[in-house]
């Protein structure tokens, strides 16, 4: 959509690294650089097959962050100190959490404007949602007063379940005014992008996943031209 964009992948994991065709053995530097060498992002950014969308890759070296950031000094602003002197080259800068809530991703809150929950279609996803919003309401108190959930996102959506509607409910009780009007559904082309090492929307963007991605992304540059 002629944005320029910046991920930065900070899940140990690498899944975001990888959804992009890159080959994480032929990496010599990665996020962990960043977060604990002060390697600039500059000298760690690759280029991807989408044009516009740099990525900050992560590999298996930052399994060891969490521990190391421990006794760091800022340890908690180390992604935003890092990221200011690039953020203003590109339209959004994303960053990719691990599914856990230790430094890695009180780093990535600190960093952020604002926060996007994707959460399953499924009664364990609401479990742990009290817990991520407790996570970012301290956040905001204690390192990153702007900081603001800007939209929940459903993913895995199967609107013929019962169970998937009655999550969708729930969620539109507790986040009336930030629900993402888009649903990401179960999809076959989705789960199958990641091994051909593309994005959906490279890997066949007629199918319906790659269709809801598409709407979400006009949703979110809609809310952007609406807060700007």
């Amino acid at each position: 959509m002629g944005k320029r964009i910046l991920v930065v992948d900070a899940d140990p994991q690498g899944n975001t690294t990888t959804g992009f065709g890159i080959d994480k053995t032929q990496l010599h530097r990665d996020v962990y650089d960043v977060l604990l060498q002060e390697t600039s992002i500059d000298d760690v950014v690759v280029g991807t097959e989408v044009e516009g969308l740099s990525l900050v890759p992560a590999t298996i070296n930052l399994a060891g962050a969490e521990i190391e950031l421990v006794s760091a000094l800022s340890r908690e602003t180390r992604m935003r100190q890092a990221l200011q002197a690039v953020a203003p080259r590109y339209d959004f800068v994303f960053v990719d959490c691990p599914p856990s809530l230790g430094l890695l991703t009180i780093n990535a809150l600190t960093a952020a404007d604002e926060c996007i929950i994707p959460v399953q279609a499924e009664y364990y996803a609401l479990e742990g949602l009290s817990q991520l919003t407790n996570v970012v309401r301290r956040v905001r108190e204690a390192l990153n007063p702007p900081l603001h959930v800007s939209g929940v996102l459903v993913t895995m959506f199967d609107g013929r379940t019962r169970l998937a509607m009655e999550v969708l409910d729930e969620l539109e009780k507790f986040f009336p005014q930030q629900m993402f009007k888009t649903q990401i559904p179960r999809n076959v082309r989705l789960s199958e992008a990641p091994s051909y090492g593309k994005p959906v929307i490279l890997f066949d963007v007629k199918s319906r996943g790659a269709q809801a991605y598409l709407a979400l992304a006009r949703e979110m540059l809609a809310l952007a031209e609406v807060h700007a």
